[in-house]
């Protein structure tokens, strides 16, 4: 109680209780004074870790967006002191630069979103020390205090230049390999010659238009359904495949110039040239190319320039006949003069018998009929320029039919015409076509072996717009499987030394040069016939024509 006297217990007492307070208290200071030093450490660590970091760390107080602290990252990257930075708002420090603060902006979505707790992320450029243009990527993490309230925000900056200028340079990298891959796919596209690329599983992954044209696929079902296998009949896959591996076509991988053949999509097959290599990578097979180059068009001139030097042959072998023709006819023609010229006599001059002055008439007869064949001969065998102009077609049979009805061959041969009187003259070469008659009729005669009738007939197609030549035979008529090939040049079914197989091939140049057509069939009652139709006017259509 106050006022009464402590005693000297009381007194001890009070004092063990001061001491051990004192002792406590002590405890307590150099328990916080070790904490103390513990947050010091910590936070030069934590000082030490966020400068050693590459990014710029800055935090920014939420209530008046001054920065209260940044690493040494910072400092560097903007040139700045320490002083220059601490306690001053962010947008002063940081002019000249995008507005980094506007987070911070009262109602906007980044706000609204590092009230929330939630971190945003954004990228923002400026101009770097250099003057060069700089991207930066930002990323702001809230700190809220013990209300939940936003206090600070750490930005931290990181420079993505260089990626973001490697990423521009890919991008200007894939845009030039794109324009490339498009130049050589246009370029494939555009070849000439057929391109077919294929894995080694035989799915075909280059399909270009002129493959398209020659196989009839379409490069959609080419690379969707096809396989490199179905491009060449039977085993043609297989035996290219052998070439490419094989040293002896052009080297190993390399076929060059082989001539093969395609199967179309119609199911024809295309001859075709074909240079070849296989792929490799890290000396593995990956798969191969294929250049098709194709042969129709070439075949086709080869035909062409082997139809015309046939033709040639024979036009020179025609001309030398012709030359010996006319020497001989010439030669012909002095006797026959005087033949004609002493019969004459006798008859004007001498009292003769009757029989004897028939006789001589005879003699006349047969001296005026053997001129008639002189004549006819120079006329056939006659050297010109090629002449088209309007000629009666009636009068050139007859006159080939005149020089052949009276040769051996043709003695048991019966000749039956019936030409129409009122056809009009055709455009035509008269000596080309007495040629093409003559050559038709010789072989009807031959087929026959010199006994049988062969019919000529003339008249007008039913379009009324060409006229027709029918030559007939009753021999045994052309076998089924040679039908097909009788205008082909060199062919023949005679023995050797018998025929030279040009005969027919030359009938058929001679018709297609006078822009006409010309068939050859079996007739039901047997025999053959040659049909030929030469337009009236000339056109340009030729081919031959249906039965």
């Amino acid at each position: 109680m106050p006022g009464v006297p402590r005693t000297e217990a009381q007194l001890h007492e009070e004092l063990s209780r001061l001491r051990q307070r004192v002792k406590d208290l002590e405890k307590d200071q150099s328990a916080c004074r070790k904490t103390l030093e513990e947050l010091e450490k910590e936070r030069e660590f934590s000082r030490i870790v966020v400068d050693s970091l590459k990014d710029a760390i800055y935090v920014v107080s939420a209530d008046d967006c001054t920065i209260c602290y940044s690493n040494q990252v910072f400092l560097d990257v903007n040139g700045l002191e320490p002083d220059q930075v601490i306690g001053r708002p962010c947008y002063e420090v940081l002019c000249g630069r995008e507005r980094v603060c506007e987070s911070l902006d009262k109602g906007c979505a980044s706000f609204e979103a590092l009230g929330k707790g939630q971190p945003v992320v954004s990228d923002h450029s400026c101009l770097d020390q250099e003057g060069r243009k700089a991207y930066i990527e930002c990323t702001m993490l809230p700190v809220l205090d013990k209300s939940g309230r936003l206090a600070r925000v750490v930005h931290t900056e990181r420079d993505v230049s260089k990626r973001r200028r490697t990423e521009e340079q890919l991008q200007e990298a894939n845009r030039d390999l794109r324009r490339s891959n498009a130049f050589l796919r246009n370029l494939i596209m555009s070849s000439v010659d057929a391109v077919i690329a294929a894995d080694m599983q035989g799915k075909i992954l280059i399909f270009n238009r002129a493959a398209g044209q020659i196989s009839g696929y379409s490069e959609e079902e080419a690379l969707s359904e096809l396989d490199i296998r179905d491009v060449y009949p039977g085993e043609g896959a297989r035996e290219v495949m052998r070439k490419l591996r094989s040293r002896d076509y052009g080297g190993k991988g390399k076929l060059k110039s082989e001539e093969v053949e395609i199967l179309r999509k119609d199911g024809d097959t295309v001859p075709i040239s074909l240079s070849a290599s296989i792929v490799y990578e890290d000396g593995q097979e990956e798969g191969t190319v294929g250049f098709f180059y194709d042969l129709r068009e070439k075949r086709r001139m080869e035909r062409e320039l082997d139809k015309t030097r046939i033709q040639l042959l024979q036009a020179e072998k025609m001309a030398s006949v012709g030359k010996l023709a006319a020497g001989v006819a010439h030669q012909l023609n002095n006797p026959l003069g005087g033949i004609t010229l002493y019969a004459k006599l006798l008859l004007e001059e001498y009292e003769i018998e009757a029989g004897a002055k028939e006789d001589v008439e005879r003699i006349l007869d047969d001296a005026e009929r053997c001129r008639v064949i002189v004549r006819e001969l120079l006329q056939f065998a006659r050297q010109t320029t090629k002449e088209t102009r309007p000629f009666d077609i009636n009068e050139a049979l007859t006159r080939t039919l005149f020089l052949l009805q009276n040769q051996s061959l043709f003695q048991n041969i019966e000749i039956v015409t019936d030409l129409d009187p009122s056809l009009p003259k055709v455009p035509s070469d008269i000596q080309q076509l007495s040629q093409a008659f003559m050559n038709i009729i010789l072989n009807a005669a031959d087929a026959m072996q010199g006994k049988g009738r062969i019919q000529v007939r003339t008249g007008l197609n039913p379009a009324r717009d060409g006229l027709v030549v029918e030559i007939a035979d009753t021999g045994p008529g052309i076998p089924e499987e040679v039908l097909a090939h009788v205008f082909e040049p060199f062919f023949t079914t005679k023995e050797e030394g018998q025929g030279t197989g040009l005969g027919l091939s030359v009938v058929y140049g001679i018709i297609e040069n006078h822009h006409g057509r010309i068939a050859a069939r079996n007739r039901p009652e047997g025999g053959a016939a040659f049909v030929i139709e030469l337009p009236l006017a000339p056109r340009s259509d030729r081919g031959l024509i249906g039965d």
